[in-house]
């Protein structure tokens, strides 16, 4: 199923250091991490899928699977002292289960060690046959989806039901889980997945669901920048073989069309190309101008992710996404969609927002489909504002791993791209969240309530003091000045280690269901594997979660 992130609410969307110096995670775990053989006898990732699909039949109680249940591996790590970690989604009666999804860690040796699940209670179900059809399932979300854009005139109305086993919400529940979408009076895509109650017809939950040769570029934000093209006979495209095939195409201005939640046809990605391989004249007036930022930040998120983390490509498999620009009519945003592996970015209104493909945005857009890839944090809830604030926080080190003097890292999401229309410089802020009016600054027991981009304030906020510290001080010219909620003073440890920990928590010990005090937990057993229990580091994560009020 198509899962769309989208990247800012507005008035027309509701919804490190330089790269010479950044320490990567594969660094850091070699140095933390004791290796326990040598390279050559180091599991791989076949042995580790061997070893789980032993650890599954004996350790099938404790992980509550039964013969109702299916199993199918979606991310295998494999750390340097030859530990195994090894996610599972899973199935009830060939049916997915929301919440289902498990990861068993393995020692060196293959023997089961622990496992993290999103929820630990069994399923079994009296009956998979739903009391509610699936078109009544189909209007209610239709419905849920008018309500959610209350004054817009909405065409193309298509929705999709599919039957799922709920274990998120309480006890596990047969549910349809609807992707209602359309378009507004503008042309641009709206839609929302809705899950209802296959028995009671009840919603259980709703949620957005627009879940983003050596050339160079002239770019609208970020300077003249190195590109990697493609010779094509006397012209270039901008295809970037040494990424993985990654690519910028022209979405002409027109948007996707989908029927019953599938895409029959997608706007246009017809590939930019050149003449001379200098691209972009730094003018949003010349189409391929907004294509030199696309195309930069794919490329730099690529190296963040493949120099620091030791990722291949946003699911790990060397393949590259594309990204589409000029999308829709002054449409105000830009997002990740899993179902084309791509991001696609509107060129804004002009008077709030000007051209979404900043280098943050980028980082941000793809960090959603290394969510989706590994700990596919629901999003809705805590979890998903635990989902938006991953994509702020590998797009704000992403800027920084940059190091580009045109874009300057700092802890201000979107501030290139915000027009004087907005009635701020920036989308959100890390260090004080609160200062757009909406982001929540500290956990509370009503933060589930808020929109995933509000209630991931508090976990930016907490990634702004580990890596920075509390208090008032100037990075890169911006100043700061960072409150907590017990008055305490934090000490960052750096950015680099705040990416290590939070890039270890989300592929090892996230889950679907994550909340924030799960989230708590992940980044410490991170921080324990990286540095060490008791470590400066692992004191530093437990004193910025509790500074957020999270303990």
């Amino acid at each position: 199923m198509s899962r769309i992130r989208p990247y800012v609410r507005g008035a027309r969307s509701r919804h490190l250091a330089t790269a010479g110096v950044a320490a990567t995670t594969a660094a850091l775990l070699a140095a933390a991490l004791s290796p326990a053989a040598d390279a050559a006898d180091r599991p791989t990732r076949a042995t580790a899928l061997e070893n789980a699909a032993s650890v599954l039949v004996d350790q099938a109680a404790a992980l509550g699977l039964t013969s109702a249940e299916g199993t199918k591996v979606r991310d295998v790590v494999v750390d340097a002292n030859g530990t195994q970690h090894v996610r599972y989604d899973r199935t009830y009666q060939q049916l997915p289960v929301l919440g289902g999804d498990f990861v068993v860690h393995l020692a060196s040796d293959g023997t089961y060690k622990s496992a993290d699940r999103a929820t630990k209670g069994a399923i079994s179900l009296s009956s998979i046959t739903p009391a509610l059809s699936a078109p009544k399932a189909a209007d209610l979300a239709v419905n849920a989806l008018r309500a959610a854009n209350l004054g817009e005139t909405l065409k193309k109305i298509t929705a999709k039901p599919q039957l799922v086993v709920d274990a998120l919400h309480g006890a596990p529940k047969l549910a349809w889980q609807t992707n209602a979408v359309a378009q507004d009076s503008l042309g641009n895509p709206v839609a929302r997945t809705v899950l209802t109650d296959a028995g009671t017809g009840t919603q259980i939950d709703a949620w957005d669901s627009i879940e983003t040769a050596t050339g160079d570029g002239k770019s609208l934000y970020s300077g003249t920048v190195p590109l990697e093209t493609t010779p094509s006979g006397s012209t270039y495209n901008l295809t970037d073989a040494t990424r993985g095939g990654t690519y910028t195409g022209d979405a002409a201005n027109k948007t996707d069309l989908c029927i019953l939640g599938i895409c029959l046809s997608r706007a246009p990605s017809t590939v930019f190309t050149d003449a001379d391989n200098h691209w972009g004249t730094g003018a949003a007036s010349d189409r391929s101008t907004a294509a030199v930022d696309a195309q930069y930040g794919t490329d730099v998120t690529w190296d963040y992710y493949k120099n620091v983390h030791g990722r291949s490509g946003i699911a790990g498999d060397g393949k590259g996404s594309f990204n589409r620009v000029h999308y829709g009519s002054s449409y105000n945003n830009a997002f990740w969609d899993d179902s084309c592996f791509c991001m696609t970015y509107g060129d804004g209104d002009g008077t709030q927002l000007g051209p979404l493909v900043s280098l943050d945005v980028a980082g941000h857009e793809m960090s959603h489909g290394v969510t989706s890839k590994t700990a596919a944090l629901t999003y809705s809830g805590e979890s998903g504002g635990l989902n938006e604030a991953t994509s702020d926080i590998f797009g704000t080190l992403v800027e920084f791993y940059a190091g580009n003097s045109s874009d300057a890292g700092d802890y201000l999401i979107g501030e290139k791209i915000v027009r004087s229309g907005f009635g701020r410089d920036a989308l959100r802020y890390m260090d004080q969240p609160s200062k757009d009016g909406n982001s929540a600054d500290y956990w509370s027991s009503s933060l589930g309530d808020l929109d995933v981009h509000y209630s991931s304030g508090v976990a930016n906020h907490f990634a702004y003091l580990l890596a920075e510290g509390s208090g008032a001080k100037t990075i890169n010219g911006v100043s700061y000045d960072s409150p907590t909620y017990n008055g305490s003073t934090v000490t960052g440890i750096g950015r680099d280690k705040l990416g290590a920990i939070w890039y270890r928590a989300l592929t090892v010990y996230m889950t679907s269901s994550t909340n924030y005090a799960g989230a708590r937990t992940a980044t410490l057993n991170a921080a324990k594997d990286l540095y060490g229990a008791g470590s400066t580091e692992y004191n530093a994560v437990g004193a910025a979660w509790s500074a957020v009020n999270v303990n």
